[in-house]
């Protein structure tokens, strides 16, 4: 068990990693691309990469072992699609009105959302270390968010951002009650149903389809970043927990900041340094927490 414990934590910082690419690039093609199209493509890249490592599998005859998805997991699907749906729109949105650096920070309020409604709604047990490890994340988001006071406030755009953190918060919840089913099936029905799904919804309010080679980019960031990336995030969940597993994804929010400075060169500022110290401490807590009450065998 132990062993497969620390498989789950590589997950959710693998995870995390490939998350992080998705700010500093979604912002360098929203000069081009509708917010809405975004969102929607992003999904569908996640959606349509996936079938084809299915298919792969499924030609190469390598048993994977994995449960299907049944009736019983019906309203957790349904929510999930409806969060994945409105949760990128909201970003995308906000993407579009502040900063990459910044909206990657943000993000970070979707750990302490994922850990109330797990808490809350689900009872999932968080130990005081964990709530330790959360708490420090937080400050350092706070920190980091106020770095450039010019640039973040609950704007406009931070709003929308925090909002869409809101949305998957409840969203990671669902997937947590789904996780111990086959993670690329719920990846591909997450993709191609939620993306679809914000297709409609950008040709309703007239929204123009991208160029083909715009599209094309979208749709592999979407496979990397989203389908990847939630590919693991779910294997992570199976073990770690919803909680859990959003405490060690805490380091996506900093690694998308830190890929926008590298992207926009911005030079980071001693708020930064200390932020960074304080990220660590609390990514330690997370790691070194022993208290695996959450944990389900799949």
């Amino acid at each position: 068990m132990r062993k497969k414990n620390q498989h789950a934590i590589i997950y959710a910082i693998l995870a995390a990693t490939l998350y992080a690419l998705s700010s500093p690039c979604a912002k360098l093609l929203l000069k081009v691309v509708p917010v809405t199209m975004m969102a929607a493509f992003l999904y569908l890249g996640a959606g349509i990469g996936m079938s084809m490592v299915g298919i792969m599998y499924h030609i190469t005859g390598k048993p994977r072992g994995e449960d299907r998805l049944t009736v019983k997991e019906k309203p957790y699907i349904i929510a999930m699609i409806l969060l994945d749906i409105l949760a990128p729109i909201l970003l995308m949105i906000g993407l579009s009105k502040t900063t990459a650096a910044n909206a990657s920070l943000l993000n970070n309020f979707e750990i302490v959302a994922t850990a109330l409604v797990a808490f809350i709604i689900f009872k999932e047990v968080i130990s005081k270390r964990l709530w330790i490890a959360i708490l420090l994340v937080t400050v350092s988001c706070m920190l980091l968010s106020f770095e450039d006071s010019s640039s973040f406030s609950f704007s406009y755009g931070s709003l929308f951002i925090l909002m869409a953190c809101v949305c998957w918060g409840f969203e990671n919840n669902c997937t947590r009650k789904l996780s111990k089913k086959d993670p690329i099936q719920i990846v591909v029905i997450k993709g191609l149903c939620s993306g679809t799904g914000s297709l409609l919804i950008a040709g309703i309010i007239g929204e123009t389809i991208p160029k083909v080679k715009f599209i094309l980019l979208i749709l592999l960031l979407g496979f990397v970043a989203y389908g990847l990336s939630i590919y693991f995030y779910v294997l992570a969940q199976r073990y770690l927990g919803a909680a859990k597993t959003s405490a060690f994804y805490a380091v996506a929010p900093f690694l998308g900041a830190l890929l926008s400075l590298v992207i926009f060169q911005e030079i980071p500022s001693a708020t930064f340094i200390i932020a960074v110290i304080i990220m660590i401490i609390g990514a330690y807590y997370a790691a070194t927490d022993r208290s695996w009450k959450e944990i389900r065998k799949p």
